[in-house]
């Protein structure tokens, strides 16, 4: 186990991301989604790509996080969705930005085909973001997310297969499923030509399906106290391949937006109390991987 002092292998990202929203939308909103939870006051369609830019640096800059050189997230609904002469538009846009040196862009698997892969291989400053959020197809189909396991992990493959970066998102809690099926899960994740996995809590929201779903069938629902969610962290590390780098293991949003209340605690803090219980269960990622 060699992760630099960690205990998991970190995803390390060569700079600071702005968030931006181009307008897209979806096919479909799944049973959890909010979108206005999960992006910053200055990212909103009715300003230019190039505004967007600018206002991030500035709001970045004020925080005393400046950088030298930005990555343009596209993080707002599925970034792929839309004809691919639209997305030529908007990608480029960024990329002509003097402080942009490369563009993520978060999508789901169903929004994507080879023409449009081809198109974001040849900018090579690209990476692809995944809401795979399951690897289950009754979840998937409970929470309306309108595609199969099947799609992501042919979305996944073939983003891969043409050389770019490809990171997953999976949601951890979501109804029906438990500790139990999420660790049954870990090996078809390893199976993937994933370069980054990011994993979150479920967070229940105001106003979403979901919340009505939870009020009726809250036994359907694993929610886990800071301590115990800590300790399912710690059983999918020990499973997780090595070499998959780590870029999130919990989420937030604005307390306004959720319908039960979150832990309060903040990230740095969080990773101080993850490492913590790594360390008393002398475990790491990888511990008990075998291929």
């Amino acid at each position: 186990m060699d992760f630099k002092g960690r205990r998991y292998h970190a995803a390390k990202e060569p700079g600071l991301k702005l968030v931006l929203d181009a307008g897209f939308s979806c096919p479909g909103r799944c049973t959890f989604c909010d979108n206005a939870a999960f992006h910053p006051s200055y990212s909103t369609p009715d300003k230019s790509i190039s505004q967007q830019l600018d206002e991030g640096i500035a709001f970045h800059t004020a925080r005393g996080r400046a950088g030298g050189q930005y990555l343009a997230y596209f993080q707002s609904y599925s970034n792929t969705f839309a004809p691919l002469a639209r997305l030529k538009e908007v990608y480029g846009e960024a990329l002509a930005h003097p402080a942009v040196s490369g563009i993520v862009i978060g999508t789901r698997p169903d929004c994507v085909d080879t023409e449009k892969l081809d198109y974001i291989a040849s900018l090579g400053c690209a990476r692809i973001e995944y809401g795979i959020e399951s690897c289950r197809d009754e979840t998937l189909k409970r929470v309306r997310r309108g595609h199969d396991s099947t799609c992501s992990e042919w979305a996944v493959r073939e983003t891969a297969a043409r050389g770019i970066p490809v990171c997953g998102h999976f949601i951890l809690g979501l109804p029906g499923e438990t500790q139990e099926t999420l660790l049954e899960d870990v090996a078809r994740i390893n199976a993937l030509p994933l370069d980054i996995i990011k994993f979150h809590q479920l967070q229940l929201l105001k106003g979403t399906p979901m919340e009505t779903e939870y009020a009726s069938r809250p036994e359907d629902f694993v929610r886990w106290t800071l301590p115990e969610y800590m300790d399912l962290l710690a059983d999918l590390l020990e499973r997780l391949r090595p070499t998959l780098a780590v870029g999130r293991l919990a989420a937030s949003v604005p307390p306004r937006f959720l319908a039960v209340p979150g832990w309060g605690v903040k990230a740095s803090e969080f990773s101080r109390l993850l490492d913590q219980r790594l360390v008393e269960r002398d475990t790491w990622q990888g511990k008990l991987y075998s291929r």
